[in-house]
Formats: structure tokens, sequence, C-alpha cells
């Protein structure tokens, strides 16, 4: 049905001469409601996970950038919301330093401090014979929306970052597109492009600092007021790992990890969950439209 002699293409004129097969109205109509329900379980559970990022996000900036159990404290106050173990281990005040004031004891450093930057690679010599990849385009604000499996002489010659369950990705090309993730309980030899930067917590005591530190919404506009290249700004993956953050003492980590990294794990499994969903909801469409399912049986795949 296309036309034309250089670039040969089709319009509307033509799709409303195409015939298709469409079931009766009252199956279309039933058809409609099995994903109206698929569509509600992903949009429910990426509400949750909205809500879950913004709770960790809001416990970092309490800790970590308003230090408000430290101010608390210095006004002879409790620390909210914080029970007397936790409380004792923060400070009672701050100190000067060449960024400012600074609660005692905690100095001033860089995301290099607490996480190795891509720290694992394949190589000529060391790949595996096949990889899962992610690239910059399937990465949106900790949500993973495909990855590609590749035989490793196929793969895009990008496909060289080695990740491990704890590691941070964040985007290094227009990094203000917000391409960044959590890695939790990945497949194996799951593998990201050398456009993004990867961070290994050096402890895993680091890993919800790391991650939650490098993504928050400051260290996204830093990343972008300083990316450039024309067409294509882009930081370097050493100035993702010298973003600057203050230093806490390990049991300070320890416990902030322990109460912010399963939120984070909560979101990867959301996100697992609702690809799922998705994969299912794509793959039962075009089968029920022809005929080849019934309804009777896709509601059984989908208890």
């Amino acid at each position: 049905m296309a036309t034309g002699s250089v670039i040969r293409h089709f319009g509307p004129s033509h799709l409303r001469q195409m015939a298709i097969a469409l079931p009766p109205l009252d199956e279309q109509l039933h058809i409609a409601e099995v994903f109206d329900v698929l569509d509600a379980r992903v949009a429910l559970l990426r509400e949750t996970n909205s809500t879950l990022e913004a709770i960790a996000q809001a416990l970092f900036k309490s800790w970590f950038v308003d230090f408000d159990p430290v101010r608390a404290k210095q006004q002879g106050l409790a620390p909210a919301g914080m029970d007397e173990a936790t409380a004792a281990l923060f400070p009672e005040g701050f100190e000067e330093s060449g960024v400012g004031p600074v609660p005692k004891g905690w100095p001033p450093g860089t995301l290099n401090d607490l996480a190795a930057l891509n720290s694992q690679s394949w190589s000529a010599r060391t790949h595996p014979e096949r990889v899962r990849y992610l690239d910059l385009a399937n990465v949106k604000a900790n949500e993973i929306n495909a990855v590609i499996e590749f035989a490793f002489e196929e793969a895009p010659s990008r496909a060289r970052r080695a990740l491990r369950s704890g590691d941070t990705l964040v985007g290094t090309v227009r990094p203000g597109n917000r391409s960044f993730a959590f890695i939790d309980k990945p497949v194996a030899h799951l593998t990201a492009s050398t456009g993004f930067a990867v961070l290994s917590p050096r402890a895993v005591e680091n890993t919800a600092f790391v991650y939650l530190s490098a993504t928050q919404d400051l260290s996204i506009e830093r990343l972008a007021h300083v990316a450039d290249g024309g067409a294509y700004p882009a930081v370097r993956p050493d100035v993702v790992s010298a973003l600057a953050c203050v230093v806490p003492p390990t049991a300070v980590l320890c416990v902030f990890n322990a109460a912010a990294r399963p939120l984070l794990e909560q979101v990867s499994g959301n996100q697992r969950q609702a690809q799922t969903l998705v994969t299912l909801r794509d793959t039962l469409l075009p089968r029920l439209i022809s005929g080849q399912l019934r309804l009777p049986e896709a509601a059984a795949l989908m208890a």
C-alpha cells in the first residue's frame, strides 16, 4: 500500500482502507476491562514508588543536608521522631569548615570517599558470553524500563559497566534528564552503558547514603549546570564521584542505611512487579484481539 518513488510511505487514507479483525463489541469491552485492571495495578505501584522515594529523600535531607537532629540538640531539644540511641549518635553543634558549618566531627568530603567509581568493567579478556544491557534511554528517575539481552560480541560498544546489587547509576550525558537508578538484585551480567557513572559503595552501610546523595535534586542540578559539549552536554564520570557531601561516622551511616535501604529495595521490587504486569499486558492483547486466547484463559494467567 505504500506509495512514493524516493521514500515510500503510507498515510491516514491508507490506514482507513486497511481491513483488521475485531472481536464482537461485547468482547472488546470485556478485554478493555481486563486491561484496565492491569493498568490500575501498574499505576498504583508507580504511585507507591514515588511516595517511598520521597520519604527516603526527605529523611536524607533532614539528616545530612539540613542537619535537623544536630540543630535540635544544639537547642537542647530531642530530635523529632528519633529514639534516644539514634539521637546520641549526632553531635550537639557545628564547626566551621571550608564549605561552611558542618556537624562536629563530620568532615566535608565527596562521594569518592564513600563509593568507588566504575569499579567493574568488562574487557576483551574478561566478559561473559551474554550481557543484559541498560542504556540511558531506558533509565529514568530510578525506573528501569527495559533490559536488552545481547551476545557480548553483538552488544553495543558502550556495554561495559558490570553492575552489582547496591550500585548507583547516574547518567553523565544530559544529566538534567535524571537518568539514574538504584540497582537491587540485578539479573546475571547486568551491564550499563559507559554513559553512566557507576558508584559502588566502599562499605555496605554507605549504600543508601551514596544513592540518595548522588540523586538528590541539588546534585542533579549541579551536574546539569556544569555539563558541556554543545548538542550533547555531558560531564566526566569523575565529576559525579566528586560531588560534595559530609562524611558521617560509620555508626550514623549504619542506622541510616537500615532505615532507608529497605525503602529503596521495596521501590525496586515494585518496579519488577510493574514490569511483569506490563509485559503480560503487551503479550495478552494481540492474542485476545486475534482470538488465539479467550478471556477465561487470560484471567487464569493473571491470577
